[in-house]
């Protein structure tokens, strides 16, 4: 690993290294479903679960959609649990045909796929009678895998190493969440500041050229708005050092034209 710039080498604006905060944790998620690829349902867990990490200073880096294919998920599992600090898993988990994605877990890792004996009396405990071999299928883990849960959200979520198997029912993924939050705690969080104008991108470019050179530790976005009278541009600058969140902001306000911006956040 290379050392660190001295502070000499700097840009003009860049954080010294010392007090520069630690790399944020990554994390990507992995989507599941015939159902989505088709269009037939609508993913609704992505936006969720990016904004949940970015609570916890967890930058989510990629995502990926695919079928329900064991073959397909064990590839994808391997490739993103190795080169992430956390994989989430979105569906396929539930008691039918097409729920495939501990299998692909499971063989990811070359591990096999196995009953947990917590979760098979759980699921008799709930169905009763009623209880089939389709619901004891959401039994299965991939073996040496732990469960996550909580004193409010008792039934478990399956996480091995560093992989959360999580529902694609939103309103499950969402409940679900707050185990993950308490399980991965946190470094800094981010936050956001916004800016909104009038301006055409092209002209504002050369403005935001200038602040993505003077503050390479802030990250900055650019958002045309069409059909809105209030702005015609929405430009965010986000990081986990609120000082340098806002110097960046600052800065960019400084090189708007009179009557600029038309609000801010």
């Amino acid at each position: 690993m290379a050392p660190p710039p001295s502070l000499a080498s700097s840009p003009p604006g860049a954080p010294s290294p010392a007090a520069a905060p630690a790399r944020a944790a990554s994390a990507a998620a992995l989507v599941i479903g015939n159902e989505l690829l088709s269009g037939k349902v609508e993913e609704a867990n992505v936006h969720v679960l990016a904004r949940t990490l970015r609570g916890l200073g967890v930058e989510l880096r990629r995502v990926v959609l695919i079928l329900d294919d064991i073959d397909e998920i064990a590839r994808e599992v391997k490739e993103l649990s190795s080169s992430h600090d956390w994989l989430f898993t979105s569906g396929g988990v539930g008691p039918t045909h097409d729920d495939v994605t501990v299998l692909g877990v499971a063989k990811a890792f070359g591990v096999r796929a196995v009953e947990d004996p917590v979760l098979a009396k759980m699921l008799r405990d709930h169905y009763k009678e009623r209880c089939t071999p389709g619901h004891l299928q959401m039994a299965l883990v991939p073996e040496g895998a732990t469960l996550e849960s909580s004193d409010e959200i008792r039934w478990p979520t399956i996480r091995f190493q560093n992989v959360w198997l999580m529902p694609g029912v939103p309103e499950i993924f969402r409940m679900k969440l707050p185990v993950v939050v308490g399980r991965i705690g946190g470094g800094p969080s981010f936050v956001s500041r916004a800016v909104f104008t009038k301006m055409d991108e092209g002209d504002l470019k050369p403005l935001l050229d200038a602040i993505v050179e003077r503050f390479p530790d802030v990250g900055v976005g650019s958002y045309p708005k069409w059909q809105d009278p209030t702005y015609r541009t929405k430009l965010t600058f986000d990081g986990r050092d609120v000082a340098r969140v806002d110097e960046a902001r600052d800065a960019f306000v400084a090189l708007l034209p009179e009557g600029e911006p038309q609000r801010m956040e």
